[in-house]
């Protein structure tokens, strides 16, 4: 193996196939066992209602929907599927005859789930019938007794009253006085919220003339149509003619009350109650035994379900996957085309081979490359620890075809640039144990569908590795919960001082180890020094990270014959980019290694002032060539410097105009070499490919690209103090977090202090693991990521490929089984 395709996508080939009909359906029941191969449509114009199998199609898609079906009303009744392990079963093909079998039953369970569905729901409507009558015989009970048909139900009420009527005359009813006509009365149910606005709309409509009585029921009524469960309250409505008992019922119905007739007899009403608990009784004992009958059925539907909707997805995927293929009817073949991997090409014929033998025939498949000048879809294989990686990069876009792919350096830069912004030892460990966790777990946790569980399981590696960054850099940063850690013998000794003013520590002659002198927390400097280092520090990486994704660009220009490219347009990019930000690391290098401590006359340390190297940088600009003496860092830099602006200044108009000269050189030599050829035949064919070239929008493009180019180095530097800004913010929220819930309390003693401490580490507990593990990982997150999309792979990556989506069985298993 090259070592350029360790971070390239795989190479593939173009390959047709010759299958007979008789074995077509096991081979392609094979090939998407294997899931290596994209097929390729090749019928194109032809509509979905036009090809070969679609009443088959049609076939499946109906026994889909009743899977469908069986799957809704399993969920309903609570009933756990049965789930098997289909990659190894269900594999092969089903026969005609098995297809058959399986329609037949489906359309079976089918029939008999329907019929107990509906007679369940006639069931249940009678006995919600039965129930609202009951309890509306018992409440008018009461009703017709506190109703006393000698008495004006009309209420008076005051003319001021808002609620007055709204209807100035009714209809007559038959008499003005009241006590000639006769007291109607309406009764039934209706749902409890609606309540109130039904007593308003009967009282205005009716003018005040109704008695309305009501009786909230106390037993929840479920809704046969919804299985909601249901407040209802029985009304009855007394009013006198009967086009007011008319607009009564119609105003009740109206509003959803369901209408129920009572005799006026209280003796009838009795019979009739005691005849409704006893058929009430009856129908209970039948509901039982439908819902026990359709239970069982549904248990018998959901140990077979997984498997039968399993192998429908499958036999549709197959027949669809035939449909791309052309009928060769001399040959009596289906002739296939699709892109597999290169390296899989011979396991993918080995596959067709013992497909074509388990037939039991003589016939077998024929499959070889086409030489093609189609751009193939991209694939990079990856397993469970690269695959979180690569879906970040190909979240970004998918990479050309062999482009070089950002994946393999996400790798360690993306948990490293996160662990930047996120050094810390106590917070990196715990990240790492929550991954470790899911790690170990992995087998019995990837059967949860939670989505935001499903984010942070498939990217268990990504946050093991994140976590274990952390802990590196929080070495570094000498940080475990804004505490340090004192490992080796300081650098410095603290003097003993009595007066009130600062005390500064004196060196003791040794080098602390590894990552900041412990001696640095708590000084009252020590935030202007470690603002110093991790500015600088996120600087030199920001720098090498795009000066390494610049270098990347030789690699695509080599692969892809452009070689020309590499002196026209990488060449003038890295010096512009060195020559400035790259001698500014530089600067940041040397001065770190230079001793700005001298002894004077008496023996103490005097500092001297070293340059500051953003004004520095400014007058490198203002006044090339010159430096000031007093901020001069090293001999000969005005000279140095100077030469370094001048290359800048040539690499500008050399990536302007050197790019779009050679491709208009390119061009016409190109125009020359056709009008010369004899073949014309293939020449038309060639340029038909070949994209028409046009200077002046070559020339466009390259002055975006080249303005974009000279900016974004600017830009894209500033935009890496990120990991200074997070890291620093990171800290001193861990530190304003420890002394405010745990460090108070150490000045306490007794009771106070135990209670305090066992609140304080609660509450430190939490917030740490919500603010500065969740929220403050998020962010850290979030910004590692835009520094790879826009600083890193800006620089290089095309990112407009084509994926390459394999037709494979674990995809249709994978969204079953969800």
């Amino acid at each position: 193996m090259a070592p350029t395709t360790l971070f390239r996508s795989e190479e593939m080939s173009l390959i047709q196939l010759y299958i007979p009909t008789e074995i077509v359906q096991p081979c392609v029941a094979e090939l998407g066992e294997l899931g290596m191969v994209q097929f390729r449509d090749l019928n194109p114009d032809v509509n979905a209602f036009q090809r070969t199998y679609v009443s088959e199609i049609r076939r499946f898609d109906e026994m889909e929907r009743q899977c469908r079906f069986f799957k809704s009303q399993v969920d309903k009744a609570g009933i756990p599927l049965r789930h098997l392990g289909l990659a190894g079963q269900f594999s092969r093909a089903r026969s005609t005859q098995e297809i058959d079998d399986l329609e037949e039953k489906l359309r079976d369970h089918e029939g008999r789930l329907s019929e107990m569905n509906n007679s369940y729901e006639a069931l249940q409507r009678r006995y919600l019938q039965l129930t609202e009558l009951r309890h509306v015989l018992r409440e008018t009970a009461t009703f017709f007794e506190q109703a006393d048909p000698g008495q004006d139900p009309r209420v008076s009420l005051d003319e001021t009253d808002a609620t007055t009527p709204l209807l100035e005359h009714d209809v007559g009813t038959g008499s003005e006085d009241p006590s000639h006509a006769n007291l109607g009365y309406v009764t039934g149910v209706i749902s409890r919220h609606r309540m109130q606005t039904f007593e308003r709309v009967l009282w205005r409509s009716l003018r005040g003339n109704l008695l309305v009585k009501s009786a909230e029921i106390d037993e929840m009524i479920v809704d046969p149509d919804s299985d909601e469960t249901l407040e209802k309250n029985v009304f009855a409505i007394f009013t006198h003619g009967k086009e007011m008992i008319s607009k009564a019922r119609k105003i009740s119905e109206s509003l959803g009350g369901t209408l129920y007739t009572v005799d006026e007899s209280a003796d009838k009403r009795r019979d009739t109650l005691l005849n409704i608990t006893s058929s009430i009784e009856d129908l209970n004992n039948v509901l039982f035994t439908t819902t026990s009958a359709r239970t069982s059925e549904l248990s018998k539907i959901a140990d077979n379900l997984t498997a039968w909707t399993t192998i429908v997805r499958k036999e549709k995927a197959i027949y669809n996957t035939m449909n791309r293929f052309i009928y060769d009817g001399a040959r009596k073949t289906l002739i296939a085309e699709g892109w597999c991997p290169t390296n899989d090409f011979a396991i993918i014929k080995r596959t067709l081979k013992e497909a074509s033998e388990a037939t039991g025939t003589n016939l077998s498949c024929i499959v070889h490359n086409l030489n093609t000048k189609k751009t193939p879809p991209t694939y990079h294989r990856t397993n469970k620890f690269t695959q979180g990686f690569q879906a970040i990069i190909d979240a970004y876009g998918i990479a050309r075809y062999r482009e070089v792919n950002p994946g393999l350096f996400t790798l360690v830069s993306f948990p490293f640039l996160f662990a930047v912004m996120f050094g810390d030892i106590g917070h990196g460990f715990l990240l790492f144990l929550f991954a470790l966790y899911l790690v170990l777990n992995e087998k019995k946790l990837a059967l949860d569908n939670g989505e935001i569980f499903k984010m942070f399981f498939g990217g268990r590696y990504m946050m093991l590795m994140m976590g274990l960054f952390s802990i590196f850099t929080g070495i570094i940063y000498n940080d475990v919960f804004s505490l340090s850690l004192n490992l080796a013998t300081p650098g410095f000794d603290w003097p003993h001082h009595n007066g009130t003013g600062p005390v500064e520590a004196v060196t003791n002659g040794h080098v602390y180890p590894f990552g900041f002198d412990p001696s640095w927390h708590g000084s009252e400097n020590f935030l202007l020094f470690s603002n110093s280092y991790k500015m600088k520090q996120a600087i030199i990486l920001g720098v090498l990270h795009m000066s390494f994704a610049i270098c990347l660009n030789v690699f695509n220009h080599v692969y892809y014959g452009k070689k020309m490219f590499v002196w026209l347009e990488f060449l003038p990019q890295i010096l512009f980019m060195e020559s400035i930000f790259g001698y500014l690391i530089f600067c940041i290098m040397y001065k770190w290694s230079v001793n700005w401590w001298e002894l004077d006359s008496e023996g103490h340390h005097i500092r001297n002032a070293p340059p500051n190297l953003l004004n520095m940088l400014i007058y490198m600009f203002l006044s090339p060539g010159t430096v000031d003496p007093k901020e001069q860092l090293f001999a000969g830099q005005g000279p140095i410097q100077g030469a370094l602006i001048a290359i800048a200044l040539i690499c500008v108009p050399w990536m302007w105009f050197a790019k779009p000269y050679y491709l208009k050189v390119q061009n016409s030599k190109h125009q020359y070499e056709t009008v010369a050829h004899e073949d014309t035949e293939a020449l038309v064919e060639e340029e038909e490919e070949v994209e028409e070239f046009e200077f002046s929008e070559v020339m466009i493009h390259q002055t975006i690209h080249t303005i974009e180019f000279c900016l974004n180095c600017i830009s894209n530097t500033a935009s890496y103090l990120r990991l200074w800004a997070l890291s620093l913010a990171h800290a001193q929220l861990s530190s304003v977090l420890w002394d405010m819930t745990l460090k108070i309390w150490f000045n306490f003693t007794g009771t106070l202090a135990v209670v305090g401490l066992v609140i304080g580490f609660s509450m430190w507990f939490v917030l740490t693991v919500g603010i500065l593990l969740g929220m403050e990982g998020l962010s850290a997150f979030l910004h590692a990521l835009r520094l790879h999309w826009v600083e890193f792979d800006g620089k290089f990556y095309m990112g407009d490929g084509v994926q390459f989506e394999p037709f494979a069985f674990s995809d249709i298993i994978e969204d079953n089984q969800e």
